[in-house]
């Protein structure tokens, strides 16, 4: 399962092409995508006019949806933060820490443009989904 946190899914639907709104759109009908319950409140709240809020709530209402919260999911979020801390790395919303969290204890992949990510990556194992495209020839 891949997790599409909200940094995606807003260019996406904002038809920005960052690799990583090209990546979604790739995945989209391939792989099994999911959307955590606040990473939903997330995108909506960006929305505009109320059109454009219950297009993006019927599109996103085709993915699962993840709670990414919990008793389990916010003490093992804290203790994520505090390990990140010690190691000299600031995560700048709890919120990351709460979704990066739920991914690896539920060992979804993450498909994210938020630098906040990347040290769960590197020190946690968050999986994450690479948008890097190979070139032709490589």
């Amino acid at each position: 399962m891949i997790l599409v946190d909200s940094s995606v899914w807003i260019d996406y639907f904002r038809g920005i092409a960052t690799p990583q709104a090209t990546k979604l759109d790739s995945l989209l009908g391939i792989e099994p995508l999911a959307i955590g319950d606040l990473i939903l409140a997330e995108v909506l709240q960006g929305c505009g006019a109320e059109r454009e809020f219950n297009r993006v709530r019927r599109s996103l209402e085709a993915f699962e949806l993840v709670e990414l919260g919990g008793k389990e999911v916010a003490v093992q979020a804290a203790r994520n933060f505090r390990t990140l801390r010690a190691l000299g790395v600031t995560v700048r919303k709890t919120i990351d820490a709460v979704i990066a969290t739920r991914c690896i204890l539920s060992e979804y992949a993450l498909l994210h443009a938020d630098r906040d990510f990347d040290a769960f990556a590197v020190h946690l194992g968050l999986r994450v989904v690479s948008s890097e495209t190979k070139k032709s020839g490589s």
